[in-house]
């Protein structure tokens, strides 16, 4: 049995190698669950807690439903005004007292980059990062990994451009640093107040031109815009940003016929990507929801060891 892990706190320190490993049984848990082969019991007996600072919906509910199925119990907190973290209760006292009661798991959805960082120093239970500040969100780049490669049979020279808010964005940077791991090229997109400074240390390119970033694409990605992480006035208006940097009717037909669309969600439809492309027959936005409860069963099972 290969040793397990002990955290999974971003993409940037993973090998590889733990990325295949991932993605494999990621796969292999789709294809069953699809055709309902088989009965996932890895964690039977075992507790799994999610004590999220921020809302969610797909992340929060992936997670429980991949809980389920391999057989755990499954308890989430809303760090709000119904916790003790309204009383002024720090993160690490939190998760210190959550240990005590001797969960199997946690997984932490964090405001703050480093938060899942800084809780293995003072945990000894496993500990996922659910998304932490602008810094990594890793199991969502594994799910768009998994999404692409069910469609194009490899990721490895695959041409995928994410537009929309990259400076704010935890899934750009898991999702570049996978595929730049995997062989992709990634191109980045947005107006360049929304762009960061460091991308030259990315290994990506740049463009401010929708048009010439997706005419070559083989995936594009859309992002929302984070207006909740951003100081005020980064874009116009919401109508000019959709004229210039939305994917829909005018734009799409700069893309290839074989291009696909993804989207993290949740999408502001009409901001960064109009109905009829969301729901158009390129896109795959809902295969990556399902791709979601794979690859997150995948992690726990291998975090717990239980994968031989």
């Amino acid at each position: 049995m290969t040793k397990a892990p002990q955290h999974l706190l971003g993409i940037e320190e993973l090998t590889l190698a733990e990325i295949r490993r991932y993605l494999d049984l990621g796969k292999k848990i789709k294809k069953e669950l699809d055709a309902g082969t088989r009965k996932w019991e890895i964690l039977q007996g075992s507790t799994v807690v999610s004590l999220f600072y921020e809302a969610s919906t797909r992340t929060r509910s992936s997670f429980e439903m991949a809980a389920k199925r391999l057989g755990a119990d499954f308890i989430h907190m809303n760090a709000d005004a119904s916790t003790s973290v309204s009383k002024g209760e720090t993160l690490v006292d939190t998760a210190k007292n959550l240990e005590a009661m001797n969960p199997d798991f946690l997984i932490l959805r964090h405001a703050s980059s480093g938060a899942p960082q800084l809780l293995v120093k003072h945990l000894k239970i496993p500990v996922i990062n659910a998304g932490d500040g602008f810094h990594e969100h890793p199991t969502q780049a594994l799910l768009d990994a998994l999404t692409m490669e069910e469609h194009f049979g490899k990721v490895a020279g695959l041409r995928v451009t994410i537009v929309g808010d990259i400076a704010h964005s935890r899934v750009a940077r898991s999702n570049i640093h996978l595929l730049k791991k995997m062989g992709a090229h990634v191109t980045v997109c947005g107006p360049p107040t929304l762009l960061p400074p460091d991308l030259d240390g990315l290994g990506v390119e740049s463009s401010y031109s929708l048009e010439a970033a997706i005419k070559n694409a083989d995936v594009v990605m859309m992002l929302r815009i984070q207006f909740e992480r951003q100081n005020d006035k980064q874009i116009p208006s919401n109508a000019e940003y959709f004229r210039f940097y939305g994917l829909h009717r005018d734009s799409v037909r700069f893309l290839k016929k074989t291009a696909i669309i993804m989207h993290p969600g949740p999408l502001n439809r009409g901001v960064e990507i109009s109905p009829e492309v969301a729901d158009g027959a390129n896109s795959l936005i809902l295969n990556q929801v399902a791709n979601g409860v794979a690859i997150r069963m995948a992690v726990l099972s291998i975090l717990s060891g239980g994968v031989k």
